[in-house]
């Protein structure tokens, strides 16, 4: 399993001042799934709300990039330090040529392992048909029944509409969008 030096994001609950990090991660074989510090963060397949991936076990949803050179890797109108993984602390110096780290902005941090064996069950889960959750939203549209399509349609519709942020509802309503479209295909082929 390769690893890489990344920066990490908490979007969940936050607009661009979340806990945030900078540490090695480790990938799934795949690459989609991110083990880092205790978490299994898999990427979601359409655009999530702020994120680019969830957590597996609290489906709140994290945005994980390259780090920048310029040590600017937080979003322009966040805010809050940067936690950095310890054990790489001298790694990261060299990544971005700085000489030290500036402590109002940076702190250093012990980074848990993640236990990924753990996680394999839990991606592996089979649900029933009629167990129908939230889950759903980050599979493809493709990938779902009717009877899934249209719960992600009124999950989505519904958050829609309580969403206090602009770009959270604009970001459920360009997936509620897919998902819709792809229900509208399968009732016009049947129809045909």
């Amino acid at each position: 399993m390769k690893s890489e030096i990344k920066y990490i994001e908490l979007k969940s609950g936050y607009s661009g001042n979340g806990p945030a990090w900078i540490g090695k991660v480790e990938f799934s074989k795949s690459g989609q799934t991110v083990y880092f510090n205790g978490k299994s963060l898999k990427k979601l397949k359409s655009g999530g709300i702020s994120g680019n991936h969830y957590d597996l076990e609290s489906e709140d949803e994290y945005w994980i990039s390259g780090v920048k050179k310029n040590g600017q890797d937080r979003h322009w109108a966040g805010g809050g330090k940067i936690m950095i993984d310890q054990s790489i602390d001298q790694e990261y110096l060299k990544l971005v040529e700085f000489d030290s780290l500036d402590s109002n902005h940076f702190e250093l941090v012990e980074i848990k392992p993640t236990d990924k064996q753990k996680f394999k069950g839990i991606e592996n889960e089979i649900y029933p048909d009629t167990d129908f959750n939230i889950d759903l939203r980050l599979k493809s549209p493709n990938e779902l029944t009717e009877e899934e399509l249209a719960f992600v349609i009124q999950y989505l519709r519904e958050s829609e509409e309580i969403s206090i942020f602009n770009k959270a509802r604009r970001s459920c309503k360009r997936s509620r969008l897919d998902f819709e479209e792809e229900l509208d295909k399968r009732k016009n082929i049947n129809n045909n």
